[in-house]
């Protein structure tokens, strides 16, 4: 198992759990993984993060390709990415047999996520889709952000699923996000306090003073984007 170390306090990891998971993450289609005591097997090339400049300073037909949920990357994502437009992670089988990436099934690939466990699995089901030549990060965004933290290819946040939601690599990191409200720059992620929504939604702290109990622009009872 590959550690990884980030700051934080107890209000940030309030508790321990341990779960038994036939996936850790679901893309639906259990029948094309096959995993053996090495990992995923028939995946992407593993990149460290040198090698990644490598490539894309060696080619100039490399395509970025997030391998998370669309609204994780409104904070943060590698520079010209492609995002897909998922909602979780069951979205990108559609996503990848919509045609809409077809143009790429030809050109270097590198698929990136937050540790570097869904493109394990991405990456493969992208080769069985006909994407030739797919890489993907080593230890994901986050080993990249220790190696460069904002020297780098990567723009941004990190969106994180802790208390905290949000992480930066340096104090210099550039604020690429915008308030749902307002449009003003922003990487604060909130929950729509609506029990039976609680979608992800930016929130500048000016916003937030004036309105302290935030819903999402679907269920706002302000106008939002004035």
């Amino acid at each position: 198992m590959e550690f990884k170390w980030s700051d934080g306090g107890k209000e940030d990891f309030p508790d321990l759990q341990i779960k038994v998971r036939d996936e850790i993450v679901t893309f639906g289609v259990p029948d094309e993984i096959v995993v053996d005591e090495n990992g995923v097997v028939g995946g992407g090339i593993h990149l460290k993060p040198e090698e990644v400049n490598a490539l894309v300073s060696e080619r100039d037909d490399v395509v970025f390709f997030d391998g998370r949920n669309a609204f994780e990357a409104k904070i943060g994502k590698f520079r010209d990415a492609i995002v897909p437009q998922t909602e979780s992670t069951r979205d990108f089988i559609a996503e990848l047999e919509s045609g809409k990436y077809d143009h790429i099934k030809d050109k270097p690939i590198i698929t990136y996520c937050t540790g570097g466990i869904r493109c394990e699995v991405l990456s493969l089901i992208m080769k069985n889709r006909g994407f030739k030549e797919i890489y993907q990060i080593e230890g994901g965004i986050v080993r990249y952000g220790e190696k460069y933290r904002d020297r780098g290819l990567w723009e941004g946040s990190l969106y994180v699923f802790d208390a905290r939601l949000n992480l930066e690599f340096s104090p210099s990191a550039s604020v690429i996000g915008e308030c749902d409200y307002c449009h003003c720059p922003t990487n604060h992620f909130y929950n729509c306090e609506l029990s039976d929504c609680r979608k992800r939604f930016l929130l500048c702290d000016s916003c937030f003073e004036l309105h302290p109990e935030p819903r999402c622009p679907t269920h706002s009872e302000v106008p939002v984007n004035q």
